[in-house]
């Protein structure tokens, strides 16, 4: 884009733990959903990773916000804050002013007519000129590279921060979909209330995530594959004197049950309302498994065991929703998107 041009095109997966930013086809901008406000005069502090470092350890004069909660917008100001703060980092090229904004934004399958005004109102006020959302499981089967146009049947299982989306894809649109609340931030709170419970200590949901991120898993035996021990520290429940705890996987994986079968059960539902010839393509061609909660060890063979489907993980299954809704602004004239 040259000096004189005023419009800059971006593409956004605008997630409840992480929100990344495609510009020319490239990741620009890629950090956790969280913004800090100063409490007194609403303005922005820190967005992206300078506010998570913020998160859980401010004081009372700075205000850290996860704008969105179950992958909608729970906090308006919040998120129109963070997204102008991150469209910041945008590289803006040769342009002298602010360029207007053409924007592609992936969005949850559930989400209602007033949600999808949030998300368009956030962006719009951020600086969009043009703003069209997609939802997030057509653009995750997109990115991760499945020609969504076939007369031909491909299931996606998006497992975010906020939402787990279940789609069946064909001939451009979405055939039957399942999309259900129970997701990564779950799991994190899953592991919170079990160290608690079965440990006496606090964790906080910052350390509950790395518990998650170095030891979790959705089997009780991983083989080969099995991660190490992982350390923590922190205080006792009721005496609050310091305590040191080793986390295995095998008691995550059995913490993390309930939250993983529900996760199966949405999955079969959705099967259950897919045409046969569709379903027929499916077993065929397997289920993709994307999304940050695709990285939970032992998922796929669970899955594949539980529904005797092939489950795959995509290739950078965290990136595949981006990625989609970038091939998606390239492409305006082809794809389906949510009308105004």
């Amino acid at each position: 884009m040259g000096f004189f041009s005023f419009t800059q095109e971006l593409s956004m997966d605008l997630g409840t733990a992480n929100t990344i930013i495609i510009s020319d086809d490239k990741i620009v901008v890629d950090e956790p959903s969280v913004v800090a406000l100063d409490r007194q005069t609403n303005k922005t502090l820190a967005v992206g990773e300078r506010a998570k470092l913020m998160y859980e350890k401010s004081n009372s004069d700075i205000n850290v916000v996860r704008p969105l909660r179950d992958g909608v917008i729970a906090d308006f100001n919040a998120c129109e804050q963070m997204m102008r703060g991150l469209i910041k980092m945008v590289p803006r090229g040769h342009h002298l002013f602010a360029p207007s904004l053409r924007m592609v934004i992936g969005v949850p399958s559930g989400s209602t007519e007033v949600e999808l005004r949030a998300v368009r109102d956030s962006a719009e006020h951020a600086g969009g000129r043009d703003v069209y959302l997609i939802f997030e499981p057509m653009a995750a089967a997109i990115g991760v590279g499945i020609d969504v146009e076939a007369p031909e049947g491909n299931m996606i299982v998006d497992i975010g921060g906020g939402t787990t989306e279940i789609a069946v894809i064909s001939l451009g649109g979405i055939v039957s979909n399942n999309s259900i609340k129970t997701a990564g931030d779950d799991l994190t709170a899953d592991i919170q209330e079990y160290m608690s419970r079965q440990h006496n200590v606090k964790v906080s949901e910052r350390m509950a995530e790395r518990i998650k991120i170095h030891v979790g898993a959705a089997l009780t035996d991983l083989g080969e594959d099995a991660p190490e021990d992982y350390v923590i520290h922190g205080p006792n429940r009721i005496t609050a004197l310091p305590m040191e705890i080793s986390v295995c996987y095998q008691e995550i994986a059995h913490c993390l049950e309930r939250s993983i079968a529900h996760i199966e059960t949405a999955v079969l539902s959705a099967l259950e309302h897919t045409p046969p010839e569709l379903y027929a393509d499916i077993v065929k061609n397997g289920i993709y498994l994307t999304g940050g909660g695709a990285l939970l060890r032992g998922l796929d063979r669970r899955l594949t065991e539980k529904i005797n489907i092939p489950f795959k993980v995509a290739e950078d299954p965290l990136h595949c929703v981006a990625k989609g809704t970038g091939i998606a602004l390239q492409n305006v004239d082809r794809f389906t998107f949510l009308k105004r």
